[in-house]
């Protein structure tokens, strides 16, 4: 009999659920028992939903490909098989936050890849790096829903993951305005080469509602669990651009930076190399060993290089330098789809059991 907690997969077959499906191939504690999606995939193995859509560099692992998928609007009969789910639907805001707290309410927690609750008061949204202790904030959300061990947490925007972890190790410098651009891969909106052929050679300055999600979410996460809710951080201020690129992973930032303490060059990057968090103490399963590295290289990092770095779950800086207008600048890159999100929530859903929130049934 496996001891591992049977996890399901809610919207598994679109990218964000593939990529839950190959990181957690031989994941110790997790086991992918049930696949749940649309009503047109329900009943359907899913090697047969999936069918030539499959958008992974690795191959479908064997485990899944004849689990019958079930219609995720079943809540309960999904529900009934599962100890926990990770969420990656594709449905308009309101439809997900029902959804979700539908599945709360089966006494089962969901940790979701969707920005739906992102802004829920008394909803974590976590970088477990950077924030473990909003979890805390679940114990009176269970109370809102009226549940023993059914929640909602969340993992926030892909976007943010290059800088956000950066300016969190600077934090004593007390970075107060930041400047941040982002070159975006397809893979965030769910594509590829093959299904968005007019990105090939192409840049489009616009990505719908993500210049928002970049300046405001990393408050949150610097922000503290005050009366029951999470209090966004006021500062630094930061203004962001969120420009799409022909690059099929891996999330770049060009990002300035003023200080009210004025740091030196070595003190950031010693921060940087210092910098971890609650899943290396706790030695997470997803955990990248070293979260931060710094390349001294004038060309780096880089997609082709770099975007694997720690299996996808690190950060790379580089081209930090001084700047004329700004105190410093400098380039990040991360992984979007991986610690951006499938792997991020995986990092979050492995925090949850370690601090005794995901049980088995």
């Amino acid at each position: 009999m496996s001891q591992k907690l049977r996890a399901g997969i809610l919207g598994g077959t679109g990218m964000v659920g593939q990529r839950f499906i190959a990181l957690l191939e031989n994941h110790p504690w997790f086991e992918v028992t049930t696949i749940a999606a649309s009503p047109r995939s329900a009943g359907k193995r899913y090697e047969e939903a999936v069918g030539d859509r499959w958008k992974m560099d690795t191959p479908m692992p064997d485990a899944v490909k004849d689990i019958v998928v079930m219609n995720v609007n079943e809540v309960e009969a999904v529900a009934s098989k599962v100890d926990f789910v990770f969420s990656a639907v594709d449905m308009s805001k309101d439809e997900i936050k029902a959804i979700e707290e539908a599945y709360a309410k089966t006494e089962t927690p969901v940790v979701s890849n969707n920005s739906a609750h992102r802004w829920t008061p008394d909803v974590p949204m976590v970088v477990p790096e950077i924030n473990a202790e909003h979890m805390k904030v679940i114990e009176f959300q269970k109370k809102r829903l009226g549940t023993d061990r059914g929640f909602v947490a969340v993992k926030p925007n892909c976007s943010i993951q290059s800088y956000a972890p950066v300016l969190t190790a600077w934090m004593e410098f007390e970075p107060y305005e930041v400047v941040a651009t982002t070159y975006q891969a397809i893979s965030g909106a769910g594509k590829t080469f093959k299904d968005w052929p007019e990105m090939v050679g192409n840049v489009i300055p616009y990505i719908g509602g993500e210049e928002e999600k970049s300046e405001k979410e990393p408050l949150r996460i610097w922000g503290e669990v005050k009366d029951g809710v999470i209090v966004p951080a006021s500062t630094p201020t930061i203004t962001c651009q969120c420009v799409r690129v022909p690059v099929l992973n891996g999330h770049t930032a060009a990002v300035f930076v003023k200080f009210k303490k004025k740091p030196t060059k070595e003190q950031l990057i010693q921060k940087l190399k210092e910098f971890s968090g609650v899943p290396q103490e706790l030695g997470l399963p997803s955990a990248p060993k070293q979260f931060i590295q710094y390349l001294e290289e004038d060309n780096r990092p880089q997609v082709t290089e770099d975007v694997d770095y720690e299996n996808g779950m690190g950060v790379s800086v580089g081209r930090l330098r001084e700047d004329t207008v700004y105190d410093w600048k400098f380039i990040g890159l991360s992984h979007n789809t991986v610690r951006g999100a499938a792997g991020g929530a995986i990092l979050c859903a492995e925090l949850l059991k370690a601090q005794g929130y995901i049980l088995a049934k």
